[in-house]
């Protein structure tokens, strides 16, 4: 008689672990993940730099065009009124701290009146230097004295609203470029939504 044949159950093989390689960096790990609908997770944004965290934490008022003039000339006044008490009407002193109000009158006027810092600042140095222009002689003198003041510390002067009026420039740019962005977002959202009346 034949036996019957019986049948051993093979094994079946556990599916061995890759090798290990080390701690992965981050960049591997973030290459790593699953890829959802197509579109890989953007990396980890930088940290700004020390510099860029200190003028944010800065006090950012927005004045207007009227308003950002006014500023520049109380300052430059009340600058003069103290350069002319304490140090005896000293140029370098005065030109010195024109330049930080320029800076400080075009970061803090409003986009909409960028165009009045440049124009605001040489104004204000006029006026802020007649204290310290030391005229004599009834007004015809004290115009005198502020001319020629205002021809001899021309450097200051030029400085300043080249300060202003860079700094209004790269505020121009980048509104330009965040109006240019929000257009191709509005764009791009308008193409992608479905036409009026499908679901």
């Amino acid at each position: 008689m034949e036996q019957p044949r019986t049948s051993h159950p093979q094994r079946r093989q556990r599916p061995q672990a890759p090798p290990s390689q080390g701690p992965l960096s981050p960049q591997s790990a973030l290459a790593d993940r699953p890829v959802l609908y197509g579109v890989r997770p953007a990396p980890p944004a930088r940290p700004a730099p020390p510099f860029a965290q200190l003028l944010r934490r800065l006090p950012a008022p927005r004045l207007t065009g009227l308003g950002a003039g006014l500023f520049a000339l109380v300052a430059m006044v009340l600058i003069g009124f103290v350069d002319w008490l304490l140090f005896d009407g000293s140029a370098v002193v005065y030109g010195v701290l024109f330049l930080p109000v320029c800076a400080l009158t075009a970061l803090w006027v409003r986009e909409a009146d960028l165009v009045t810092a440049p124009i605001g600042v040489p104004i204000a140095f006029a006026a802020g230097i007649v204290p310290i222009a030391g005229g004599e002689g009834g007004i015809g003198g004290q115009v005198m004295a502020v001319v020629t003041a205002l021809a001899v510390h021309a450097g200051w002067l030029y400085g300043g609203t080249l300060v202003a009026g860079v700094i209004t420039s790269v505020r121009k740019v980048r509104q330009m470029s965040r109006r240019k962005r929000r257009i191709r977002a509005a764009a791009a959202a308008a193409a992608g939504a479905p036409p009026a009346g499908r679901r």
